[in-house]
């Protein structure tokens, strides 16, 4: 999970697992929208690839990216796992100070 949080970090990254959300895509095809050379995408979909967050299959000459579900989904359930724990610690607070507002007002 460590590797997803990384690769996940970069805002490029981002953009990229966005672009293939509903679908797969050709690397040139990812390329387009960023203002950088295609060796730098190159470099950004190997960090995704190694975190498992996308994997490609060479067709010919093209080089198709697919978004992998596995790697979000440990890290989507990690996030909720901790999301509900602070939740839960909120409204014990809001609790207890509603109850030290009811003291002090007494």
């Amino acid at each position: 999970m460590d590797r997803t949080f990384a690769a996940l970090a970069d805002p490029t990254r981002r953009a990229l697992v966005a672009q293939l959300i509903d679908r797969s895509l050709p690397v040139s095809e990812l390329a387009r929208p960023f203002a950088m050379s295609l060796q730098a995408v190159i470099k950004h979909l190997d960090v995704l690839a190694d975190a498992g967050l996308i994997t490609r299959k060479k067709t010919g000459r093209i080089v198709a990216c697919t978004l992998a579900a596995e790697p979000m989904q440990h890290a989507a359930a990690w996030i909720d796992q901790h999301q509900r724990a602070w939740s839960d610690r909120l409204d014990r607070f809001e609790t207890y100070l509603a109850h030290v507002k009811q003291k002090d007002d007494a």
